[in-house]
């Protein structure tokens, strides 16, 4: 079943055209990678998929239902989640304190402040330190807890892994695989394709706001991904 539709979007930053027809499905418990280099588009199509960024043209369809003009907060209720880069959470409430905030709009379900533990370990013993006082990795995982609290139908997070040390990441992807084996549906924006192609059922690679490249990730190398990563092949699938 289809969960996400995305149909010729385009989005723009001024002058600047950000994301260029991009195009391509999302099935539910599918696990998407959207890989690219620096400035390639990527953050702005997820929160464009969001509705934190205005489409300027295309089409987003969720459920077979058209929400390119629903506001954030609807797509919320909906239930479409992101982790935003750079985690955004706030930082003089505390782990316990930040998930709560998310929980008290959210939609009926499995997530709460106790199961988002259970999923990330590493929060159990700081429920109750303040987001200012976490590490990176430690944030990621609040971050991503946070999404959750919301009891999404698809979760998208972007930059998985930026900015942490190795140890976190092993921790957070921990998680994060656990989450997918139990069929959530992700859509992770991720610049370590070792990282991405390990968790993801298929690879969207994206070139100056294009898809240049999208398989399955059982298909596909991760020399051809790099070449496409860096425009070093002709835009198409393999």
């Amino acid at each position: 079943m289809t969960l996400l539709e995305v149909q010729d979007l385009h989005a723009r930053h001024g002058l600047l055209q950000a994301v260029r027809g991009v195009s391509f499905t999302v099935s539910q418990g599918e696990t998407v990678a959207l890989v690219g280099a620096n400035g390639a588009g990527k953050s702005t199509m997820l929160r464009t998929l969001a509705g934190a960024h205005p489409a300027s043209a295309g089409s987003v369809r969720f459920d077979d239902v058209d929400i390119t003009g629903v506001p954030a907060h609807r797509r919320v209720a909906l239930g479409i989640a992101l982790v935003p880069e750079g985690r955004k959470l706030f930082a003089d409430l505390t782990v316990e304190e930040n998930l709560l905030v998310a929980g008290r709009r959210a939609k009926p379900g499995p997530w709460t402040v106790e199961t988002v533990v259970a999923a990330f370990p590493m929060l159990k013993p700081l429920r109750n330190k303040k987001a200012s006082q976490l590490s990176g990795g430690e944030q990621q995982a609040t971050s991503i807890g946070r999404a959750l609290m919301t009891n999404p139908r698809l979760l998208m997070v972007d930059e998985v892994s930026l900015g942490l040390a190795p140890i976190a990441v092993d921790a957070v992807y921990e998680s994060l695989t656990s989450l997918i084996k139990s069929g959530s549906t992700v859509v992770l924006v991720e610049q370590d394709l070792r990282r991405a192609m390990s968790v993801a059922d298929r690879v969207i690679c994206i070139l100056e706001g294009k898809i240049v490249l999208e398989a399955a990730t059982a298909s596909v190398s991760r020399e051809l991904i790099t070449e496409a990563y860096f425009g070093l092949r002709a835009q198409g699938s393999t």
